[in-house]
Parts: C-alpha cells; sequence; structure tokens
C-alpha cells in the first residue's frame, strides 16, 4: 500500500503550522545533537592515542576528560530539551486533529451514526490519531536527524579509511532498502489490524453500556462467545501485522551485527600492520555503535509508519465522508417570534429513494405561529420521524419542510436547531456537572437563571438537597436519577434555549401522574408565544393542542381544529373520546 506523499504532507502542513517557532528550535536541537554525537568520540580517540605516547603528562588527559564529560552532559540536555518539545508538538497537533475530526463527525448526518457504533467511533477518533502523534512529534525531523546522523558517520569512516566508509555506506543502503520493503509489504495488514480492533471497541462499548439487560436476560454468556469470536478474529490479523514489526527488528539487528564484525575485523588487520592506532580503532567501533542507533531509530520509525499509513487511510476516509444534510453557502435568515410550519407533500424512508418501504407517505399541512398541534398515532405511525424531519436530521426524499416560510434546506443547521427545542422520552445526560448538563457546555448561561428555571419546574428542593448545588456530577446515563428528575431536566434545557419552536415527543411519558401535574404550569410557560407540536399516543397529552393531525402507517388520516374534530362525531378523534380510549389505535 502507498500513501502518496502529499497525504502525509497535508497532515503535517495544517496540524503544525502553529508551531513553526517550537519546529524551529526542535531542528537546531536535533542538529546541535547530531553534532556533539561526532565530536564526543573524536575526543577520546584523542585521549587514547595520547594515553599511549610515552611520557605523556596527566594534565592533557584530564583537559580531554573533562572536555568529553561536558559534551556528554550537554547531550543529555540537548536529548531531554527536544523530547519534551517534541512531545508537545505532537500532542497539541494530535489534539487539534482529534477536534477536528470530532467536529466533522458531529456535523454528518444521522444515517452515518446509526451504521456505526460508539466504540468504533472511539477507536476512529482517538485511537486511530494516537498512532499519529509520534508521526507529528518528532518522525519529519528524527528522520532527518537520523539520516544526517548516518552521512556524518559515513564521512567521517571515509575520512579515516575509504574502504571502510564504503563497505560501512553499502550495508546502511541495504539495510534501508530492507525495511523500505518490509513496510510497503506489511501496511495492508495495519489497516487491517486498526479495523479489527475498531470492531471490538465497538462491540465492548454497546455492550457494556447494556450490561443491565444483559445479565437481567441471561444473556452474559451469549455475549461472551461473542466476544470470543471477536478475539479470534483479531488475533491472525495482529500477529501478521506485528510480524513485520520483529522482521524489521530481526533484519537491521542481522545487518547491524554483520557490517559491525566486518568493521572490526578489518580494523584488527590495520592494527596489525601499524596502518591504524588504538584511538581510531575505538572511532570507528563507537561510530559503528552509532550506526546502529539511527538505523534502530529508522526502524521504530518506519514501524510506526506502518501504524500511520493505516491511521492516514482511516482518518481520510472518514474527513472525506460527506453529509447528506448539504448546507447553502449564503443561507435563509428565519424571522423573529414563533415560527410556522408547513410540510408539502412530504414522503421520506430512510433507506434513501431506491427503498420500497415509506415511513412518511405524501404528508401536507400546516401550522400558524404561536399554535399548538397534536400528533397522534399509534407506534410506527411516523410522528417522531416528522420531528426528525423538523429539525433536519434527514432530509425528505420527496416534498418541501418548511419553517418560518423557509426550506429547511435553505438554512444554517446551527440557526435551525438553535430555534428549536425537542424533548423526547429518551433523555442523554452526561457525567457533567448538573450546570454541564442542563447548559451543554454553554458558560454564557448564568447560574441564577439556571436555579429559577429549575424551581420553576419544582426542583428547587432538589437542587438544595445535592451536595454542591449546581457543581453536582451527574453519572453518565442519569443514573441515580428518577425517571421523573431526568425528564424535568431536559424540559429545563428546552426553557434555557428559549426557542422559537417546541417539539415535545412522548415528553411526559416517563412521569409519574402527580409530577406530570406539577409541571402543567412550566409546560404552558414554554409554550405560550411559540409555536408547538406535541406527539403522543395518549389522549391526554394533547388537552391543550389548537389543532390535530393524526398519521397512520405514515400517511395523514385526519387533521383540523381540536374542538372542531372532538365535536363530529364522523371524525376519529371523536370516536376516540367516546369511547375513552387512553391509547390512540388508529
Amino acid at each position: 500500500m502507498n500513501i502518496p506523499i502529499k497525504q502525509y504532507w497535508r497532515l503535517l502542513s495544517s496540524y503544525l503550522r502553529h508551531e513553526r517557532r517550537k519546529l524551529a528550535v526542535l531542528a537546531l536541537l536535533l542538529i546541535a545533537g547530531i553534532g556533539l554525537q561526532l565530536w564526543n568520540p573524536q575526543i577520546m580517540r584523542q585521549f587514547i592515542d595520547d594515553a599511549m605516547k610515552p611520557g605523556v603528562t596527566i594534565g592533557a588527559l584530564i583537559g580531554s576528560a573533562v572536555l568529553f564529560i561536558v559534551l556528554a552532559l550537554l547531550y543529555q540536555l540537548v536529548t531531554v530539551c527536544s523530547g519534551y518539545i517534541g512531545e508537545q508538538v505532537g500532542w497539541t497537533a494530535t489534539n487539534e486533529l482529534r477536534g477536528d475530526l470530532a467536529k466533522h463527525c458531529l456535523h454528518l448526518d444521522q444515517t452515518f451514526h446509526k451504521d456505526r457504533t460508539s466504540g468504533e467511533m472511539i477507536q476512529r477518533i482517538d485511537g486511530d490519531v494516537n498512532e499519529l502523534s509520534n508521526f507529528f512529534s518528532s518522525f519529519v525531523f528524527a528522520l532527518s536527524a537520523n539520516a544526517l546522523l548516518i552521512s556524518g558517520v559515513l564521512v567521517m569512516m571515509f575520512l579515516e579509511d575509504w574502504i571502510l566508509g564504503l563497505g560501512m555506506t553499502l550495508f546502511v543502503i541495504a539495510a534501508i532498502f530492507a525495511l523500505q520493503r518490509i513496510r510497503s509489504s506489511f501496511s495492508p495488514a495495519w489497516v487491517k489490524s486498526s479495523e479489527a480492533y475498531a470492531e471490538m471497541y465497538g462491540f465492548l462499548g454497546e455492550h457494556m453500556a447494556g450490561t443491565e439487560d444483559t445479565r437481567a436476560n441471561g444473556a452474559s454468556s451469549f455475549v461472551m462467545r461473542r466476544f470470543h469470536g471477536i478475539l479470534r478474529k483479531l488475533l491472525p490479523i495482529h500477529m501478521k501485522a506485528s510480524f513485520g514489526g520483529y522482521t524489521m527488528w530481526v533484519s537491521t539487528i542481522f545487518v547491524f551485527a554483520l557490517s559491525r564484525s566486518l568493521a572490526l575485523i578489518y580494523c584488527g588487520y590495520l592494527w596489525a600492520t601499524d596502518s591504524m592506532t588504538l584511538g581510531t580503532i575505538y572511532l570507528i567501533f563507537t561510530y559503528t555503535e552509532l550506526l546502529n542507533h539511527p538505523l534502530e531509530q529508522i526502524r521504530t520509525q518506519i514501524q510506526d509508519l506502518q501504524r500511520a499509513d493505516a491511521s492516514i487511510v482511516r482518518v481520510s476516509q472518514l474527513f472525506a465522508t460527506k453529509s447528506a444534510l448539504v448546507e447553502k453557502k449564503s443561507p435563509a435568515q428565519l424571522k423573529d417570534g414563533a415560527l410556522a410550519v408547513r410540510f408539502e407533500s412530504v414522503s421520506f424512508n430512510y433507506g434513501g429513494e431506491d427503498s420500497e418501504t415509506s415511513v412518511l407517505r405524501n404528508v401536507s399541512f400546516e401550522l400558524a405561529p404561536g399554535r399548538v398541534l397534536g400528533l397522534l398515532g399509534r407506534t410506527g405511525s411516523g410522528k417522531s420521524t416528522l420531528a426528525r424531519l423538523l429539525v433536519r436530521f434527514y432530509d425528505a426524499t420527496d416534498g418541501t419542510v418548511r419553517i418560518g416560510g423557509e426550506d429547511v434546506r435553505e438554512v444554517a443547521l446551527s440557526q435551525l436547531r438553535g430555534r428549536i427545542a425537542m424533548v423526547s422520552q429518551n433523555i442523554q445526560l452526561f457525567q457533567a456537572t448538573v450546570r454541564d448538563n442542563l447548559t451543554l457546555y454553554n458558560r454564557s448561561i448564568p447560574d441564577d437563571r439556571l436555579t429559577r428555571v429549575l424551581s420553576e419546574l419544582g426542583l428547587a428542593s432538589w437542587l438544595a438537597a445535592l451536595g454542591n448545588g449546581l457543581d453536582t456530577m451527574l453519572a453518565s446515563g442519569g443514573s441515580g436519577l428518577s425517571a421523573g428528575e431526568a425528564q424535568l431536566l431536559a424540559f429545563a434545557r428546552a426553557f434555557l434555549s428559549d426557542p422559537s419552536l417546541v417539539i415535545l415527543d412522548e415528553a411526559s411519558s416517563r412521569l409519574d401522574p402527580a409530577t406530570e401535574s406539577h409541571i402543567e404550569k412550566a409546560i404552558d410557560k414554554l409554550l405560550s408565544g411559540r409555536t408547538a407540536i406535541i406527539i403522543a399516543h395518549r389522549l391526554t397529552t394533547i388537552k391543550r393542542a389548537d389543532d390535530i393531525l393524526i398519521l397512520d402507517a405514515g400517511s395523514v388520516v385526519e387533521s383540523g381544529l381540536r374542538t372542531k374534530l372532538a365535536d363530529d362525531n364522523g371524525s376519529r378523534l371523536y370516536q376516540l373520546l367516546k369511547t375513552g380510549t387512553e391509547e390512540v389505535f388508529v
């Protein structure tokens, strides 16, 4: 697998552009480190050769020894500083990349997220980016530094003996060629390994979140069998990928051992013929040792590059995934105040235009600003799908959805969703403070407004009982809260967003009658001056509706004024009210 160099360059130029000063310092430190590594053996050679001379003074030897120690300490300081700066650069770049990936995924349509588990997305956004950490922090500079160090060592060897320099050059070229061939051969295995790990994390994330249901239904053994099956599938893929790393390691060890042995044999021959001093032999020995270090580093970097290849492919694929919800460059602006709603011959199915199963079929209705629509229908009739089209989680397959007179496809998603509050029966609470769960991390909302809204919803005593008030941490998923408390917090979110259109999707289905009665006045206040759609299959929840729309199998079977339909003995609503049916079966 060959990754185009432009993909590497695009990532480097995009995510290292803010770190130019640190990169400049890092480059200087790496060059300084190379110089120190090449200089120190020269001092030691001088020390050994001086020590072998008759009549040498101790002062000359002490001077060389002190200089050697000073340069060694300087090299360690340079190494620490370059490592620290490199890690800073790497983490800054990878964190920026994580943020961009997360933002990109959040803007993708719901179809994308329905097809992927949360664990898979964690692996894609965090796991793949982690593999690029070394690539950002040190790959280019370290690879350049190692190549420069190798070149410097070979030049020094040529200066000592051209035969020795030529032989070591040939060994280095052979080692690098072997490493590159191994990398290209095993890169596809790393891609498959990343995909297999994403599948495993997706499975773990899904089933760890559902441990309660798994244990309650006695399905633990089934889940473990599935997990072991995934591990059996992962093992050979991981072993093949790891084999590439082991092969490179063995290759560098073999090449280095062979070249070093031949170099020492040749040096021994030159010393025996009085053509080389003992200090020079030490110099050659040290330089061959220096060659091993950059070659080992290059092996590690190429192994990191294998993982980076796979990660770059997967990251690029994720960035290349486009949302089906296309936004206009010059979006329309919604008017202030309550928003009108209009469906014009809207049809929709989750499989796209080619699907034969429609969830909504030719739905048309109009809701004037400030009025409340009661949307009735049995489970699966398309009520929630209609709400998802309003907030543009999906686009209609056919027809047009208008809000405030504007086609929702012409309005910026941020403005559209900022003007709509949707409260459903499925409440998502995060492992965060009460404040962050209410504001969704919007720091501009003052605490006094939060406490006022909670008081209006009857949660003042609940808040007072918390140990740290608004700073109290809530568990993920709302564990420790009653269903009613969690639902009331969702209502509080809606209050705080100050919406122009309110959608209550079975929003009171989790509330007991006493709690439901308690927030009636709060709901009246929430709906005052706003357009609202109350989705329900219980008749008691639509008593405040001005208009009624009844869906059955995705089609409109009845619509009109609630009072008029309630008095019309031929209407479905009248029949339901007359029989006292609590659940809507139409």
